[in-house]
């Protein structure tokens, strides 16, 4: 059956192999430019792809009119899907989502479940209509978030706990021999997408416990992006600069230009900082 594919980013490689394995895969949509990992694996498998910035272009609605796809399968792709396009699948659209939904709706629900200090999350697969993470779920699976879990480490296990539980979905959904069960919408929490700024901490509001358990769950949640960080002076006298300093998973910190280390080999070459890192530990 032929099939088209909207994702990015190397988390939905897992979801691509199966696909090529299993169907006539027709056309892959992704947000990445060449070079990234999605468009590297379409080249290596010699599947047809186009980079968009958007889903704007007129020309791309007759492009997937005529490749008569009648399903069409979506992960972490980054665009909202516009009606025009969404009915152009017959069977419509199927969205692996890494959250149990209806919790955590939208963009970044991996980062929220890390910051909120669940102990348990999930994939869901669901089928796209005109609402963002709105539609009726086919199936889903919970997965268990450790206590050294990044959101890098979680995206990773949840897309492959996708692509495992997406054969046993998509054929009962293509013999109309699954039941599609309606999410209950007012229990709907959102997520909102990141920004750079949003990694900044002010650390002398990082006083207590408890702020340092949400120093360390955002430090896990932000990572690799938009990352934990803020500005420190560093040296001294009129040697002194402000420079940027992230805070990374496991206790390593890394001064902007230089490598990751630890809190002790920090301190050991900016002894000037203690005043400010060692109240945060």
């Amino acid at each position: 059956m032929k099939i088209v594919f909207f994702g990015s980013s190397s988390y939905v490689i897992p979801i691509l192999r199966f696909l090529v394995k299993n169907f006539d895969l027709k056309l892959v949509l992704t947000t990445e430019k060449s070079g990234g990992a999605v468009p590297t694996f379409c080249k290596q498998n010699k599947i047809e792809f186009l980079s968009v910035p958007n889903l704007s272009d007129s020309n791309l609605k007759s492009l997937i009119l005529n490749l008569k796809s009648p399903i069409a399968v979506l992960a972490d792709f980054g665009l909202i899907i516009p009606p025009e396009i969404l009915n152009l699948f017959p069977k419509g659209i199927i969205n692996l989502h890494p959250s149990l939904l209806p919790k955590y709706r939208g963009p970044t629900p991996v980062q929220n479940a890390i910051l909120n200090g669940d102990k348990i999350t999930g994939i869901s697969i669901i089928k796209l209509d005109e609402e963002i993470d709105h539609g009726p779920i086919l199936g889903q699976e919970k997965e268990q978030i450790l206590d050294t879990d990044t959101a890098e480490s979680l995206y990773k296990r949840l897309f492959a706990k996708g692509a495992n539980l997406l054969p046993k979905i998509l054929n009962k959904y293509l013999e109309e021999s699954l039941k599609l069960i309606a999410q209950n919408h007012e229990n709907a929490t959102f997520t909102k997408s990141l920004k750079r700024e949003t990694g900044f901490i002010d650390t002398s509001k990082i006083k207590d416990q408890k702020s340092k358990i949400k120093l360390e769950r955002k430090i896990r949640a932000y990572f690799p992006w938009p990352g934990v960080w803020t500005r420190l002076r560093l040296g001294y006298g009129g040697q002194a600069k402000l420079k940027i300093i992230k805070f990374l998973p496991f206790g390593k910190l890394q001064v902007e230009g230089k490598k990751p280390v630890s809190y002790k080999d920090f301190l050991n070459g900016y002894p000037d900082a203690k005043s400010v890192i060692l109240p945060i530990l």
